[in-house]
């Protein structure tokens, strides 16, 4: 199950899977795209619609046990940009609350409806979509928070089902689609730039992506049994690079017991940390 695999990476992702043998239901939430793209693969059938809705999730399941008799892997491709010039400054509740639905919506209905069917089947592989945007780097408001929230999500889906042979990971990845490409898209970027929160290479990678292709080839190998020791990790695949996001862990700034010391006072905790950003 590829979900919003009727266009960019997702659709790159379907092609590599069926070149594998795969059989594969694409997503989209445009009919004819889907059918389109799902027309192009070899066995594949095309669900349309958003799986942030419940009943859309349950049906994409439904579809793919019914033609194929059983579910093996879940790949989460679909998202959407943020509004252009979007910050919290000017951002609306509903289009941010469109884009969590968007995003982590999205991943936490159709991780739902086919976790129970990747358990049953003995395991699994489940491959969420993140993002750089995750860091609050390129700012914005849904689109961060709704990929943050699939990388936390997703890492908890890793340590539940770890028992039950079934594997999560994110990949955030960098490639060239219809929504990293187009004027809105550069004067997205070059303001960044100007304000100082992307700095000149970052600038010009992302304005200089490679194609779908060079992220989708990742996705398709977590989805091997070769990938069966691979869970709950956050990968990077942009161009010739693959990466990975270390799991943060805590650094420790101060420490007394606090059976034999009051709270920090708030000249201790200044001296600590400095009164600046490291």
């Amino acid at each position: 199950m590829v979900v919003g695999g009727s266009r960019g990476i997702g659709a790159a992702v379907a092609a590599l899977l069926a070149e594998q043998g795969a059989h594969v239901v694409v997503n989209g939430r445009d009919r004819q795209t889907a059918e389109a793209t799902a027309g192009r693969l070899p066995g594949a059938i095309a669900v349309a619609g958003s799986p942030a809705d419940p009943a859309v999730a349950d049906r994409l399941i439904g579809a793919c046990l019914e033609q194929f008799g059983r579910l093996d892997v879940l790949i989460n491709c679909a998202g959407t940009a943020e509004p252009p010039r979007s910050s919290i400054l000017t951002v609306t509740s509903a289009q941010f609350r469109s884009l969590i639905d968007a995003h982590l919506a999205t991943v936490f209905e159709t991780c739902r409806a086919a976790a129970p069917h990747l358990v049953a089947a003995g395991g699994g592989a489940i491959v969420n979509t993140g993002s750089f945007a995750f860091l609050g780097d390129y700012g914005g408001t849904g689109y961060p928070a709704g990929k943050g929230g699939v990388n936390g999500l997703t890492l908890a889906i890793a340590a539940e089902l770890r028992e039950h042979r079934v594997r999560a990971n994110v990949i955030c990845p960098g490639a060239k689609t219809r929504l990293s490409t187009g004027p809105d898209y550069e004067a997205h970027i070059a303001e960044l730039n100007r304000r100082g929160l992307l700095d000149d290479i970052s600038a010009q990678g992302a304005l200089d992506a490679a194609g779908p292709e060079y992220a989708a080839a990742l996705y398709a190998y977590l989805a091997t049994d070769a990938a069966a020791a691979i869970t709950g990790r956050i990968f990077i695949a942009a161009g010739g690079f693959v990466g990975e996001f270390p799991r943060p862990t805590p650094a420790i700034l101060g420490y007394r017991d606090h059976h034999d010391n009051p709270p920090w006072t708030l000249d201790n905790l200044h001296a600590m940390l400095g009164g600046a950003n490291r």
